[in-house]
Parts: structure tokens; sequence; C-alpha cells
């Protein structure tokens, strides 16, 4: 009597120990209307005088499964012969195999021991996004793990060629982005519907748009378009031709190219839509959509400053650690650090996202915006985003604060070597190599902490569009320009390329 006395007072009960989306996102459309705040999860179905022994079992399985695949992980990474593409993959699968188990049966145990069913409403999202993440890392890896045996046996002559290393990360890179994709669908679609004060949450947002005259929209549509156009071309180019020209297979123009995929993504979030909006003069876009368009612009944002940094370390090092430079900036540590920057930008993205979600927009829905910016969407909010604006703070912290420090440190390194032996022909060197990269950083930061550290009250929005227009746009137009006219490596592949081009026809 008590425990149901208890379930009718939450409204909402599990009846498994994980939170699976399939299962009770129908109870939970149900019981929209409510404002649960934490779920009952009434277990494994066992007496209650047996459960000392299943914590004792479950106990030792879960040290089990840790210790024994962090032994697999130790064994693969302290022996060189296990050093092979088959063993990598089972080095990231036994990685999964740890952090899915430990999603659900910490929890477990816990329960088990304290026999309290409880689990608060944040815990059971968090258990639900990491449960179905690292779920579909597992298939994935196993996909390429069947890949690597079929190429093993199938192609034995080919083997090392085709499974080099370079391929090996990209498909665990891959496993990864897919699981994370995947993974965020359900949770945000999952929170939409568990929206605690969904009962006044909107379908969709009004853009305003930029603060032009409607007479002159088609003269700014052009002008818009030949930019984006310009962005995406631009930046296309310089990926093809690092691709193709051998001698920019390099680390810096390794990272050139992930930045040039960044800005081409970045602007290709917010200019289609500010667009088509202009040519067919609506303005609304559907929560969905703009859910999407945060997570999106927050993600390559913060791709682009990571990528800036990763960008600065190889100069610092090619400046300050010349002999040592094909030693420490190794391919596999360029992996690493674009890994890294993916890995931090998408979390840093997903916190964003899954705290925006928790809102509601009650009132107005109309944003005095080109795109759905976060912070125009928390003073839309009729919500308390107190927490979404520390998390901002902090994470703004992290993603930009941080990165320009490190820039910054870099580059003072850089000038205390050139200035230990002053000479005009090693500093020209030195701006020649670092010139492009410091226009680009000047620009970036520039511009976000222009809207950021000086923002616009609430009535004044037009300088706040006008600058985001600036990051958003205007960057990633110009940096292909900057790159190919004040790099002396870029203009001699692109002439070679032309020249290959005019030679062939």
């Amino acid at each position: 009597m008590l425990q149901e006395a208890r379930t009718k007072a939450l409204t909402l009960f599990l009846s498994t120990w994980p939170c699976p989306s399939t299962e009770n996102e129908k109870s939970m459309k149900r019981d929209n209307h409510s404002s649960a705040s934490e779920f009952i999860l009434l277990g494994l179905p066992i007496w209650l005088e047996e459960q000392s022994l299943f914590y004792t079992l479950f106990l030792v399985m879960y040290l089990t499964t840790v210790l024994g695949n962090l032994l697999i992980i130790l064994l693969i990474r302290l022996d060189s012969r296990l050093h092979s593409p088959m063993y990598f993959f089972l080095s990231h699968l036994a990685f999964s195999d740890v952090s899915l188990s430990s999603v659900t049966v910490p929890k477990m145990l816990m329960n088990m021991q304290t026999q309290n069913q409880s689990i608060s409403y944040t815990q059971c999202i968090f258990q639900e996004f990491f449960f179905l993440l690292f779920g579909g890392l597992d298939s994935f890896l196993l996909t390429s793990m069947a890949y690597d045996r079929y190429v093993a046996i199938c192609h034995p002559l080919h083997y090392t060629t085709i499974m080099s290393q370079r391929r090996c990360f990209l498909l665990v890179i891959v496993s990864w982005l897919l699981s994370i994709a995947i993974t965020l669908v359900h949770t945000l679609l999952l929170l939409r519907t568990m929206n605690r004060n969904n009962q006044s949450s909107v379908s969709e947002f009004i853009l305003l748009g930029l603060p032009i005259r409607l007479k002159e929209q088609g003269m700014y549509y052009a002008l818009f378009l030949v930019m984006y156009l310009t962005t995406v071309l631009g930046n296309l180019l310089i990926i093809l031709l690092i691709r193709l020209d051998s001698h920019l297979h390099t680390p810096m123009y390794f990272f050139l190219s992930h930045l040039a995929l960044t800005d081409i993504s970045f602007s290709s979030v917010t200019a289609p839509k500010m667009l088509m909006n202009m040519l067919t003069h609506s303005q609304s876009i559907s929560y969905a959509a703009c859910i999407s368009q945060v997570y999106f612009f927050v993600l390559f944002a913060g791709l682009d400053s990571f990528l800036l940094t990763s960008m600065a370390y190889d100069r610092y090092v090619a400046i300050c650690h010349p002999l040592h430079y094909s030693t420490i900036m190794s391919q596999r540590r360029c992996f690493l650090l674009v890994i890294v920057s993916w890995g931090l930008s998408v979390a840093n993205a997903l916190v964003h996202t899954i705290l925006l979600s928790f809102l509601s927009f009650a009132r107005d829905i109309t944003l005095h915006h080109y795109f759905c910016d976060l912070s125009a969407l928390l003073k839309l909010s009729s919500s308390d985003s107190t927490i979404n604006e520390m998390v901002i703070l902090i994470l703004g912290t992290v993603v930009l604060t941080l990165p320009l420090i490190c820039i910054l440190l870099s580059y003072g390194h850089i000038g205390a070597t050139i200035l230990k032996s002053p000479s005009i022909k090693r500093i020209c060197k030195a701006l020649s190599t670092c010139g492009s990269h410091l226009c680009v950083v000047s620009l970036y930061y520039g511009t976000i902490f222009a809207i950021y550290f000086f923002p616009s009250s609430n009535n004044t929005n037009e300088k706040d569009v006008i600058v985001t227009v600036l990051y958003s746009v205007v960057t990633p137009m110009l940096n292909p320009f900057i790159y190919s006219l004040r790099n002396r490596d870029m203009k001699g592949a692109l002439k070679h390329l032309l020249s290959r081009a005019i030679f062939s026809v």
C-alpha cells in the first residue's frame, strides 16, 4: 500500500531499472501535464530477501567487467605486438563496454543496497542519453571489427594499405559521431515529450531577420548569396588543394582543411535559412529546426575555436622546437587534437541544447534575429534561465577564453624565441608562417568578444545581429582569401592546379 501511494503521488513510475526511451515515451505523453521531479525504478523482479545475494552477484559481475576491460586496454597499450587495427578497435570496444555497464549497474546496485528506488528527472535523462550512446557505439565498433576481419581474410595482400592508421581513426570517429547524433535525436525528442511545462510550449518561432528595409531585401539577398557561395566554394578549394598537392600534406594544412570544412558547416547553419526567408518573405521556423540550429551553431563555433588553438600550437612547435617538429606533431597527435576538438565541441553543444530544451516559451515567440541565437532564446523564455546563463559563462570560458589564452601564450613564446636571435629573414619567415593564422584569430575572436563581452540591451538588438553576421557569414568567407593571398604554399598549389588543368585541356 505504501508503495502504491508513493507511485500515485509521483504520477509516473518506471518498471525497468534503466530509462529506455521507447517504452516510457507513451506513458510520459499520457502524463505530460504533470511536473514529475523524479521517477521510481521498480528494479529487478526478485524477492526482497534475495536482494543481498543478487547484489553480491551483480557487484562481482560489474567489477569483473570493469577490471577485465581495463586490463585489455592496458595490454593493448603496453604490448607493441598488439598495435594492429583489430586490437585498436578492441581497445575502443573495451572502453565502450566499461562505459555502457557503468551507466546502469552502479545505480542499480546503490538502489539495492539502500532500498531507495527513486531517480531524479535529470539523472534519468542523462542515463537515457549515455545508455543509447554507448549502446550505439558498441554496434558501430563491432561493425568496424567485422570489416577489419573481412579485409584481413579476403584481401590479405592489401590489408596494411586498406586498414591504415588513418582509416582506423576515421572509422572510430565516424562511430562516435553517428552514435552521438542518433542519441541526440532520441534525447531531444524525449525531452520535448517530457517537457514539464509543455502545455505552454510553442511549435514555432518568428525570425525578424536582419534590420533592413523591405525594399532593400533584394539587394541584400544577392549580396549574402554571393558571400555564402564564396564561402562554400573558397573553402572547398582549400580542401581540394590540400588533398591534391602532396607538398601541403603537413600538420598545419591538415588543421587548415578541417577549419575550412568547419567554416562551410558554420556558415551553412544560418545562411541558407536566412536567404530562404528573405526570398519567400516567410519568417517562421519550427521548434525542432530552431533547437537543431542552436546545436549546430554552438558545435561549429566551438570547433572553430579549438582548431585555431591546435593551429597555434602547431606554429609554436614549428618555430620554437623545429628539430623535434616531426616527432611532436606526428600524424597520431594531429588526429588526436582533431578528435578532442570534435569531442569537446559536441559535448559543449549538447549541454547547451539539453538545458535549452527544458525552457518554456509561453508568450512572445518573436526573435529579433535572423537565426535561433542561444542568447536571444534565453531572453525570450518564460522560464528561469539562471542555470543556462551560468553554464554559458562557465563553458564559454572553456571553449573561448582558455583557447584564446593558449593562442596568446603560443605567440608569446614564438615572439620570445624570435627576439632571442632577431634577424630580418627570421622575422619575415615567422610572419609568413603565422600571419594568416593571426588574421583569422583576430577576426574570429574580435567579433565574438564584441557581442558577448559588450552585449546590447533587450531593446536594442541591431548591433548583436550585425556583429553575429560578421563572425558567422563574413569571417568564414574571408578565411580562404587570407590563406590564399598571404600564403606562398597555397598560391603555389593553386598555380600548379591551374597549370595542370590548362595542360589537360
